[in-house]
């Protein structure tokens, strides 16, 4: 359960408006997925897919990182609707994989671009402990065109099938602008008082670009009961003024190999970020 893995008190259905207390800053490693079945750039092998996931998630587990997520991140171009069964296939073989390989830590699911129904699908399938979901409530424009949060859908399918799986969303996500002008705090506080999200993401504009500072103390200032969580750029250099807003970090990009995002990822670097992030 996602509140004993995280020694988060899981607010639950009924206890929704609760405080949400996390004991300590956390460190969630994120696990690009090799191109998928189906995909443009599918090289052909999901043995290669599942043995790159199970190392990437072995060395973050290594380093000391809480959990980590797993994304359909190779398999651009993504959609704005449902992805194909076949990606769901890959990304479950994946999960199944990095636990046959031995990786205990928490693992929840991004379905890219914003498939949190498939998402559930996966962690249900797969003990996860929570979903990113890109788009829950409001509408951007993306790179796949208009995309509508579901929050109506997503949350009733939650409590339909895994109530204990956490529904972690962006707020403003990156890669994307938001239809109308409705600001980040107020647009925190429909993601999470009207969509029932159980943690907020704030990222920057675009993978591997650091978060807003003034952002975060906005979407804190707006939601001070939520969880939050920082979704893009965190480095060791800024870390330490992010968390000083944000309750954890979900990193990929400076945790690669040379800080290259196609790169493996290095123990060491994610043992140096643990190191800041225990120290705050």
């Amino acid at each position: 359960m996602i509140g004993a893995e995280f020694g988060i008190e899981s607010p639950g259905i009924l206890a929704r408006d609760a405080a949400v207390n996390w004991d300590q800053k956390r460190l969630i490693g994120v696990v690009h997925l090799k191109p998928l079945p189906g995909s443009p750039r599918w090289g052909g092998s999901m043995e290669e897919v599942c043995a790159a996931a199970a190392a990437d998630a072995k060395a973050y587990e290594s380093g000391g990182a809480d959990g980590i997520m797993i994304e359909n991140f190779g398999d651009l171009p993504f959609t704005r609707e449902a992805v194909p069964p076949e990606t769901v296939a890959g990304m479950t073989a994946a999960a199944r994989a990095v636990r046959e390989a031995g990786v205990s830590l928490p693992i929840g699911f991004n379905v890219l671009r914003n498939d949190v129904s498939s998402a559930l699908g996966i962690a249900a399938a797969c003990d996860g402990a929570f979903v990113r979901v890109n788009v829950h409530t409001g509408a951007v424009e993306a790179d796949q065109g208009i995309i509508q949060g579901e929050a109506f859908t997503t949350m009733r399918k939650r409590a339909a099938l895994c109530p204990d799986v956490q529904v972690w969303a962006d707020v403003m996500v990156k890669h994307a602008v938001p239809i109308g002008d409705l600001g980040i705090a107020e647009a925190a506080r429909d993601t999470f008082h009207r969509g029932l999200a159980d943690a907020l993401i704030v990222s920057g504009v675009a993978t591997g670009a650091a978060a807003d500072t003034a952002d975060l103390r906005r979407v804190r200032e707006a939601c001070p009961h939520a969880p939050l969580l920082v979704g893009s750029g965190a480095t060791l250099e800024n870390a330490a003024p992010m968390l000083e807003c944000a309750d954890g970090l979900i990193v990929a990009s400076s945790l690669k190999v040379d800080g290259i995002l196609t790169n493996p990822v290095d123990v060491e670097r994610v043992q140096a970020l643990r190191e800041v992030v225990s120290s705050l």
